[in-house]
């Protein structure tokens, strides 16, 4: 492993900027996946040009280079260009590839890419596929009565019904934030799909960053209507975890929890980060906020005995972990 690239200056226009987000960061691929992830990269004078980091899963003798838990996206960075644009696509070809043939050998590669990085074709050309997902991001929070304004009429009035019933609390209480995350999944029949270790070394790498707050909204009974986990770096906060007590749906705490991270969020960072969803409702729940959709790629790729083994769509999901 090496130490991160430096930190560039900041866009200008005639240039084409990729981000490097937080969870390409060492620490927070060492706190979700701690021993089980790497990363390949393009040095030219001993600088980092490209670099693409990656977990590594091993199941019924099969490699998976594959999500963790609770990372949105990993896939490549590149270090910002201010190169004419066809210059710039020819130099993206050529560190792509070079970071596509340092893999390890694998069966199976999933990766779900930034959404700065919009040229897929070098991976294409290497045999990778990708689907297309998307997620909602609030672009701007210099200018938080404007983002207030973007808000759809149901949200405002969820925020406005909220405030009469419950209170906002931000103790970094991880235990009680637990609780109230795992009765949504309960509501929904599922396992929590992240162990409760897990999320206590990412609490605490998140905390000693300052990188992380909790909130919760509780009524005067001191029952807690709902919890909402964010997490940030310089560029955006990411909406990472979330849950709500199923009796108290109706409250509209959650859009006031959002509302309430969003306003925080604009005192450390630029943007908001929804983390998208693919499901409907959800879909529909963040649209709501304003936020402004953005594509990105999820890119995939089997070997031969892979493909082999995916017809068995189980076999796939033990393998893979999704």
């Amino acid at each position: 492993m090496i130490s991160q690239p430096k930190k560039n200056s900041p866009s200008q226009e005639n240039e084409i900027t990729q981000v490097n987000c937080l969870f390409q960061q060492p620490w927070w691929l060492e706190s979700i996946a701690p021993g089980q992830w790497d990363e390949v990269v393009v040095t030219r004078n001993n600088e980092v040009f490209a670099r693409l980091p990656y977990v590594i899963k091993n199941r019924f003798g099969l490699k998976a280079i594959a999500m963790p838990p609770l990372t949105q996206t990993l896939g490549p960075w590149l270090m910002p260009s201010k190169a004419k644009y066809s210059k710039h696509l020819a130099q993206q070809k050529d560190f792509m590839t070079a970071l596509i043939d340092q893999l390890p050998p694998h069966d199976y590669f999933s990766q779900g890419f930034h959404y700065s990085i919009t040229n897929y074709l070098p991976f294409y050309w290497q045999g990778f596929t990708q689907t297309t997902f998307y997620t909602y991001i609030i672009e701007n929070l210099s200018n938080l009565d404007k983002v207030w304004h973007e808000f759809q009429g149901n949200i405002r009035y969820d925020i406005k019904k909220a405030k009469k019933v419950v209170v906002l609390n931000t103790e970094p209480n991880i235990e009680r934030f637990l609780d109230i995350n795992t009765l949504t999944f309960k509501r929904q029949r599922l396992s929590l799909p992240y162990s409760h270790e897990l999320v206590y070394r990412l609490d605490s790498a998140c905390e000693a960053r300052n990188a992380r707050r909790i909130f919760f909204a509780e009524d005067a009974q001191g029952r807690t209507h709902a919890a909402i986990y964010i997490v940030w770096d310089e560029n955006s906060a990411y909406y990472l975890m979330g849950g709500g007590d199923p009796e108290l749906r109706n409250s509209g705490a959650t859009s006031l929890l959002m509302w309430e991270a969003i306003q925080f969020a604009a005192t450390v960072t630029k943007k908001f980060d929804f983390e998208g969803s693919m499901g409907e409702s959800i879909e529909r729940f963040f649209r709501g906020f304003g936020a402004r959709q953005r594509r990105y790629f999820y890119v995939r790729r089997m070997s031969r005995r892979m493909k082999v083994l995916s017809s068995g769509r189980e076999m796939l999901k033990a393998i893979v972990g999704r």
